[in-house]
């Protein structure tokens, strides 16, 4: 008899323990209070794993992604990014200058300050990303990095609605967190430290899909530090998950500053099924996101249909969308629970 109670014990505790990780996360809401994304969560910090608020509740803060701005900088301006706050439901904008173009043109500045101006003004949080991809070592341009970041936050200081992603995704084998992306973040943190100490994100390793040695090594000595990592839901699936959880269960804290419906080619068609379980797995876990990305070149990933809104003005009909677009404008309004 004693076996039997013990047995069934078990079972009740792990069914209850499948169900728990199991569970779906609640979806998004529209508010009705009146409040702007920073009015309602003010400076945000980090505590424990979490993305928390000025009172340290627990947020999800998600919204959307430019494209390169050298390549789609009209589409960051105040019209657009209003539209994606009032239609979309998106509490931020992520201003991605891709490094070697700016070292090349300054003057791509105009573009970062533009969003971060028009965020203020809305009331939305801006992420600031420094766009490490093609040069793989963020170390090649870290005195230039230190140069960028020097001037935004000393323009900005104390800024609640900016958030600093210092490096995008660092790739190839040859680039590690512990010779080449650790000692970035621990060169470029305290230029921003003397203004602010508003969340600062860190790329991670392979594109910033691998958790695993910031886990082991993190940043020391440091508050509000996040760690970013990318998927994209054609492409990557439960082992990825799987990662992040052992990561979240270590004290990583975690924000996926880059998510797209697609390959990681950003093409591939829309994986709607996977992209819907990503998003009950990050709205779990108050993961915070932006998805890839508002540009009109008609890739799948994008926003946009190919040649839509030339002039970047926002008001898009759902005609103007590509199937990703529909897809995260619902997944952002909270309209897809019934999927």
């Amino acid at each position: 008899m004693k076996k039997t109670a013990i047995l069934l014990i078990f079972a009740l505790a792990t069914v209850s323990l499948f169900t728990s990780c199991a569970k779906k996360g609640e979806p998004r809401k529209i508010f009705d209070d009146g409040l702007t994304p920073v009015e309602r969560y003010g400076a945000l910090q980090v505590i424990g794993t979490n993305l928390c608020d000025k009172d340290g509740n627990p947020v999800q803060l998600c919204g959307m992604s430019s494209h390169g701005l050298h390549w789609y900088g009209k589409f960051a301006n105040k019209n657009v990014i209003s539209w994606l706050q009032k239609d979309f439901n998106a509490d931020l904008w992520r201003a991605a200058l891709y490094t070697a173009p700016y070292i090349s043109n300054k003057g791509l500045m105009l573009k970062v300050t533009d969003s971060i101006d028009a965020a203020i003004e809305l009331g939305m949080y801006v992420i600031v990303d420094w766009h490490v991809i093609d040069e793989h070592d963020p170390m090649l341009y870290s005195n230039e990095a230190v140069k960028f970041f020097e001037q935004i936050a000393s323009t900005y200081p104390d800024c609640p609605n900016i958030i600093y992603e210092i490096c995008n995704e660092p790739n190839t084998d040859r680039v590690t967190w512990d010779n080449n992306i650790k000692p970035y973040a621990e060169k470029i943190i305290p230029v921003i430290r003397k203004y602010c100490n508003n969340i600062i994100v860190v790329g991670t390793p392979k594109w910033s899909s691998d958790l695993v040695p910031p886990a082991e090594n993190p940043i020391q000595g440091e508050d509000n530090i996040m760690y970013t990592f990318h998927f994209y839901a054609g492409t990557h699936g439960k082992d990825s998950r799987k990662q992040v959880d052992k990561a979240i269960k270590k004290g990583l804290p975690i924000f996926v500053t880059e998510w797209g419906t697609t390959q990681a080619s950003g093409d591939g068609g829309v994986w709607e099924k996977e992209t819907l379980e990503w998003m009950d797995f990050l709205s779990a876990r108050k993961i915070s996101w932006a998805n890839w990305s508002v540009n009109n070149k008609g890739e799948d990933s994008g926003v946009l249909k190919y040649n839509k809104d030339k002039q970047a003005e926002g008001g898009w009909a759902l005609d103007d969308l590509q199937p990703s677009g529909l897809l995260v404008r619902k997944i952002l309004r909270g309209e897809t629970q019934d999927k």
